[in-house]
C-alpha cells in the first residue's frame, strides 16, 4: 500500500509538473531556458518525491493503527486503501478525514494545475496565425495530454464505476486498467514524438 501510494502521487505530480513544462516552452517560448533552469526543475522533482513520500506514509501508518476482522477480501488486485478502510472493525473517521484530504490536496490540486495550463496554452495556440504553427505547438503537448487523459480517465473511471454498480468483477478488471495498463503505455506513447518511431510506425501500418 505505501509503494502503491507513493508512485502514484508522484506519477500525479510529474504529471503537473509536465504541464507547467508544455505550458511555459508554448505560452512563454523565449523564456524557456531562463525559467525551466535545472535547479528549477530539480527543485519541482524533489517537491513531488516529498509530498508523495509524506502522503504515502501517514496514510499506511495510519492503517496500521486499525484493527481487522478476519476472512475479509476487497474487490482489486491489490489493498487499495479506501476499501482497506472500510473493512476496519475499528473508528475510522481520522483515518478517512486524512485521506480525503490528501486526495483533494494531492489529487484535486495537480488536476487544477493542470487544466489550468492546458487552457493558457488552447489560447495560445489559437492565437497562432499559421496552421503548421498550431500543428507544431500542439504536437509538442499531444503525448502528454494522451497520457493524463488515460491516468485520470481511468482512475475516475474505476472510482465512479465502483461506487455506482459495487461489481467485484469489473471493479477489479477496471483497477488493473489504470495501474498496470496505463504505465505500460507511458513509453509507447512518449516515444512517439521521436521521428524514427513514427516512420516506423507508418510502415508497420501501411502494410
Amino acid at each position: 500500500m505505501y509503494f502503491f501510494l507513493l508512485f502514484g502521487g508522484l506519477d500525479n505530480m510529474i504529471l503537473t509538473v509536465m504541464a507547467y513544462d508544455r505550458f511555459v516552452a508554448i505560452c512563454h517560448p523565449l523564456h524557456y531556458m531562463v525559467i525551466m533552469n535545472p535547479r528549477l526543475c530539480g527543485l519541482l522533482v524533489l517537491l513531488s518525491w516529498i509530498m508523495s513520500v509524506l502522503n504515502s506514509l501517514l496514510n499506511s501508518l495510519m492503517v496500521l493503527g486499525l484493527r481487522f476482522c478476519s476472512d475479509l477480501e476487497i474487490s482489486h488486485f491489490f489493498c487499495e486503501l479506501s476499501q482497506v478502510v472500510q473493512l476496519a472493525c475499528s473508528e475510522t473517521f481520522l483515518n478517512k478525514i486524512i485521506m480525503y484530504f490528501s486526495a483533494g490536496l494531492l489529487g484535486g490540486g495537480p488536476f487544477a494545475g493542470i487544466l489550468y495550463s492546458y487552457s493558457k496554452i488552447l489560447s495560445s495556440i489559437c492565437g497562432i496565425p499559421s496552421a503548421q504553427g498550431k500543428y507544431k505547438a500542439f504536437s509538442t503537448c499531444a503525448s502528454h495530454l494522451s497520457v493524463v487523459s488515460l491516468f485520470y480517465g481511468t482512475s475516475l473511471g474505476v472510482h465512479l464505476s465502483f461506487t455506482a454498480t459495487q461489481n467485484a468483477h469489473s471493479s477489479a478488471t477496471a483497477s488493473v486498467m489504470y495501474t498496470v495498463v496505463t504505465p505500460m503505455l507511458n513509453p509507447f506513447i512518449y516515444s512517439l514524438r521521436n521521428n524514427d518511431i513514427k516512420r516506423a510506425l507508418q510502415r508497420f501500418l501501411g502494410r
